[in-house]
């Protein structure tokens, strides 16, 4: 049996997973220099000594699944931060930096997911067609990098969700769909562009992928997510909100939810059944911290 399937038969048995904090804002954090229109996605080639930290640490604090710093490596990112030539090359050291953290703390049981977004910073938007070459290619990039399965991220539309999906699974990796989504101004829970979360679901179901995340979300909004996913969707859930705010490309830290606070959202969430629990941009190693040691009884050796 390997990692993924041992992984999974627990999370079938009861077992609630702990996924790692923020990776982009992490390394943002500890000073790693960011790229116009694509974040910090240059980071495995600038700052690879400290990427690799940032995913051991997480996995010292008790995670098992940790994503690599690939958010904003989709090709048309990196194309309008004129860095479209280190394509292939960023998306491949980042897993790479994520399997060389599992191995050199000997936590063979850990997983890595190759993160996988289609977020842009401009209005350069690719055609389905674009994204859906461009995405094939990144997927096996990260499958013939070590990746155990492939996280998408910030789906927030149908349309290009479901062509990043198809996408992703020519890879023949275990696809987990993240959801990012808002109320609209009935209240109703949408994705960030407006698509309802109901709608998304029934799209998602007939791909049938193994988990559906709720991530990039504020954690206020999480529960009304839940009380939809798991009245229309029978499988796995997970959930890794964020906190905090974006300007200019630049995370702001001041803003940010508490250790406390993110636990205490974190216990009501694993209470109901939630599958997997970390956090997105903004929760970072002091939250997973406090997480682990209250929610998961993990031994902290940070």
């Amino acid at each position: 049996m390997n990692r993924y399937s041992s992984l999974m038969k627990r999370v079938k048995d009861g077992e609630c997973i702990l996924i790692d904090g923020a990776t982009g804002t992490e390394v943002e954090r500890k000073g790693v220099p960011q790229h116009k229109n694509a974040w910090n996605g240059g980071a495995a080639l600038s700052h690879p000594d400290i990427v690799r930290q940032v995913h051991q640490d997480y996995i010292n604090l008790g995670a098992e699944i940790v994503i690599s710093n690939t958010f904003s490596t989709n090709k048309h990112a990196l194309s309008d931060a004129d860095q479209g030539h280190n394509f292939e090359v960023l998306n491949k050291h980042a897993v790479k930096l994520a399997v060389e953290a599992r191995e050199h703390l000997n936590k063979d049981n850990v997983l890595v997911a190759g993160g996988i977004s289609y977020w842009i910073w401009t209005d350069n938007k690719p055609s389905l067609g674009e994204l859906n070459s461009s995405i094939t290619q990144q997927a096996k990039i990260m499958a013939d990098a070590g990746a155990d399965l492939i996280m998408l991220e910030m789906m927030k539309d149908i349309e290009q969700m479901m062509t990043t999906l198809k996408a992703a699974q020519t890879s023949e990796l275990p696809i987990w769909v993240g959801l990012s989504c808002e109320p609209d101004k009935s209240n109703k829970m949408c994705l960030l562009d407006g698509d309802s979360l109901e709608d998304t679901i029934q799209e998602l179901k007939s791909y049938n992928p193994d988990v559906i995340n709720i991530m990039h979300t504020e954690v206020e909004y999480v529960d009304q997510c839940l009380d939809i996913l798991q009245n229309e969707w029978g499988g796995y859930i997970g959930v890794y909100a964020h906190s905090g705010t974006s300007i200019d490309g630049d995370w702001t830290f001041n803003n940010v939810i508490s250790a406390e606070e993110y636990c205490a959202y974190s216990s009501k969430w694993k209470k109901r059944g939630v599958n997997f629990i970390g956090g997105c941009c903004g929760v970072h190693t002091e939250h997973i911290q406090m997480i682990g040691r209250e929610l998961f009884n993990n031994e902290i050796i940070i």
